[in-house]
């Protein structure tokens, strides 16, 4: 049985703009299977959060392919095979926190009855519940942002798209969100895409870890994490943890290799 969900094949993406073309991706190849948490992690300008929008259908390729769960990904998009979440909360200041998770459920017409369930089936997921009648200013960054996460987990997608989601906070909240966050996809068996610029994060996180290079994005290396499952925060003090944050260390100083 094929297990992979997401797959990309020679993809490239080069943006017309009015300096010349500037060439986003270039011949990525990557297979995601089911389940897995994989993190992406370049400098800026390598094409981390382009890959991302590649997945979400957000940004079109200009070569190669990429598919979600076997079908395009603008067919995936429609299907609702993922959630995603952005760099900041994105949360609608005059809609309470249930109102904003509930959006997208209005949008896709679910009843009453399934989006009360369903909202507070994920303010329990991320430790938010009874925040349901809070407007965003009232929660820190670190809960809006968790407000963020339930919105993008309400309709049940099996595939979870985050492009720095905790690149705004300071550490002590990235920390407690990064604990959160393995804990919720141990229970929810999805597999998530994670952009970051961050070693420790993305090694903590991450079953594979993708790292890419600049000038045009593409993956010099990937690897695959031998860290247990079960992760407390003091594994970064570790000499596996140390070692596979020296390789992803090395392989972003290979990337820059290739620079002018």
């Amino acid at each position: 049985m094929n297990d992979t969900v997401i797959s990309a094949k020679n993809l490239s993406l080069t943006f017309q703009t009015n300096d010349g073309p500037v060439h986003a991706l270039k011949d990525v190849d990557l297979d995601i299977k089911k389940g897995e948490f994989v993190s992406f992690i370049g400098p800026s300008g390598c094409g981390k959060t382009t890959f991302l929008r590649c997945m979400a259908d957000l940004e079109h390729p200009t070569g190669g392919s990429i598919t979600v769960n076997g079908v395009s990904a603008k067919d995936a998009r429609k299907s609702r095979a993922y959630g995603y979440v952005f760099q900041h909360a994105g949360l609608y200041p005059w809609r309470t926190i249930g109102g904003n998770i509930r959006l997208p459920l209005e949008i896709m017409g679910y009843s009453k009855a399934d989006m009360d369930q369903r909202v507070q089936r994920v303010l329990d997921l991320v430790e938010l519940d009874g925040f349901e009648k809070k407007f965003p200013w009232q929660l820190s960054g670190g809960m809006q942002q968790r407000a963020s996460i339930a919105r993008a987990l309400a309709f049940d997608a099996d595939i979870l798209l985050m492009d720095e989601p905790f690149g705004a906070l300071d550490e002590i909240v990235r920390d407690h969100l990064n604990e959160q966050l393995l804990k919720l996809w141990a229970r929810t068996n999805k597999t998530i895409g994670f952009v970051t610029h961050s070693i420790p994060e993305a090694v903590y996180l991450s079953t594979k870890i993708v790292v890419m290079s600049p000038r045009p994005g593409r993956i010099s290396d990937v690897i695959e994490s031998p860290l247990p499952t079960e992760r407390p925060l003091d594994i970064r003090d570790t000499p596996e943890f140390l070692e596979v944050a020296h390789r992803v260390r090395e392989g972003l100083r290979a990337g820059h290799a290739y620079d002018d």
